[in-house]
């Protein structure tokens, strides 16, 4: 994963053979069909940790969670979703997908994911007891059960005395959902005790989304002062798209956004370090393949804005770790590639080694694949709204962003004429808070200097595959 250690697989670690691991990036992963008994029995657990509207800079509310995952395994930092809302990006994390590519293109139309596309589906087929506590996808009616999953407690995003469909009954449990689902995954992890079977839990607390209501205990917890960024008091934002020009949001809105995020975020920790010590306790810390991500990230008031579902980069970077002691993960490594959510689904399945008959965009995190950018989309829901669908070319050093005349329709498919409506470029090596578009009122010669050409047939043919 980073330059101070091999890159070992899940079958360079079950080979336990320098040689094997010497190989073990190497694409071809054994059908859990074929495994034998004593190869089933070493597959790992995942558990797959989800939260909602998380940003990147919110280290200071979730410290246990970064000293075990992060601190003993692998923290991204270049980790970003592919689209900045919520059913997109986890129909992203389900299948390994873009959005263009599952169906999800906004949150009204959550049953156009494939399930039959799912990891969850991949793994309950390959044998693994699976769970979700939490959140599910937006526009998903409670009362239907969500499929591939065994045991369930599927949340109507809420903080108190929230409608839950546990295993196929809807049903009012009072208390403060983390906590709830901290104790139903508990529960599903206590059954490992005497369930011999590997197990996939998806835990997906509905916090920091917004109205971000802490529970009591941290109602009035003091967080750190935080004085914004250069993005969030920009003066001048003529260069910027329409709804940026009009957007109107303050520091002190930013301020007051991340004093609630910060607050709800401090259960999601005590949930985790929760479920570290179950894991020791059972006996399973070892051999569980731990993930955590947001869902997407959330701007304080960055260039006026607050919220997701922009180009800008608070708005699809997002904490995101990873552990897996057996496979060597477990060291506190930083891995500097560019990764996102998609790149979730084809990570577990190779731990677990199974081949998927359904294509994927994402690759595994376990390997050496190293991209130079990736594509970053986002939809505007119906004819109406303040900002025009986009995608956008993401690498290190640079971001293009392309507006269109487009929208999702009534079921949730692209329709208008796709003509680029605004464009954007950003040198993020000198000006990484997005602060000049290099693009507006660019002459042709400029933009040939910046490379525009290629980056805009690049960023088509992201698109289109």
């Amino acid at each position: 994963m980073s330059h101070d250690r091999p890159q070992v697989s899940r079958r360079g670690f079950l080979a336990g053979t320098a040689a094997a691991a010497a190989t073990a990036a190497a694409p071809a992963i054994a059908q859990v069909a074929a495994a034998g008994p004593a190869e089933a029995a070493t597959r790992p657990n995942i558990l797959l940790i989800v939260t909602d509207d998380q940003p990147k800079h919110t280290d200071w509310a979730i410290q246990k969670t970064i000293n075990w995952i992060a601190g003993q395994g692998v923290k991204f930092t270049n980790g970003h979703v592919t689209t900045p809302l919520c059913a997109p990006s986890r129909s992203s994390v389900f299948s390994g997908r873009y959005a263009h590519n599952h169906g999800v293109r906004d949150n009204g139309h959550a049953y156009n994911l494939d399930q039959s596309t799912t990891v969850q589906r991949y793994l309950k087929q390959a044998g693994y007891r699976t769970g979700l506590f939490g959140k599910y996808l937006n526009s998903w009616a409670l009362s239907d059960s969500p499929p591939h999953f065994e045991d369930f407690a599927f949340l109507q995003p809420g903080y108190v005395d929230a409608q839950w469909n546990v295993n196929g009954t809807v049903q009012t449990i009072n208390g403060y959902t983390t906590n709830i689902i901290k104790n139903k995954t508990l529960n599903f992890l206590d059954k490992a005790a005497t369930d011999t079977r590997p197990w996939f839990a998806y835990v997906t607390p509905y916090a920091s989304h917004e109205p971000n209501t802490p529970a009591a205990q941290y109602a009035n917890t003091v967080v750190p002062d935080w004085n914004g960024r250069p993005s969030v008091p920009e003066n001048d934002r003529s260069d910027k798209p329409q709804y940026v020009k009009n957007a109107t949001n303050t520091l002190a809105d930013g301020q007051a956004v991340r004093k609630r995020q910060l607050r709800t975020l401090l259960s999601v920790d005590d949930a985790v370090q929760a479920f570290k010590d179950k894991l020791t306790a059972l006996g399973q810390l070892n051999n569980t393949l731990v993930i955590y991500i947001g869902d997407n990230g959330f701007q304080w008031a960055d260039h006026g804005l607050l919220g997701k579902g922009t180009p800008y980069s608070p708005a699809h970077e997002v904490p995101f770790y990873l552990s897996w002691p057996a496979a060597g993960l477990n060291a506190g490594t930083t891995d500097n590639r560019i990764v996102g959510n998609i790149d979730i689904a084809p990570t577990i399945l190779d731990a677990a080694g199974i081949t998927p008959n359904t294509p994927q965009d994402g690759k595994s995190l376990l390997g050496s694949f190293s991209r130079d950018h990736l594509l970053v989309e986002w939809w505007k829901q119906g004819s109406t709204g303040v900002k025009d669908t986009w995608a956008s070319y993401v690498a290190k050093d640079k971001q293009y962003v392309e507006y269109y005349d487009l929208w999702t329709d009534a079921n949730g498919n692209e329709t208008g004429t796709g003509q680029v409506t605004f464009r954007e470029y950003y040198d993020l090596v000198n000006d990484q808070y997005q602060l000049t578009n290099k693009l507006y009122q660019a002459t042709p010669a400029a933009e040939q200097n910046l490379g525009i050409p290629a980056l805009a047939s690049q960023l088509a043919a992201d698109r289109a595959s």
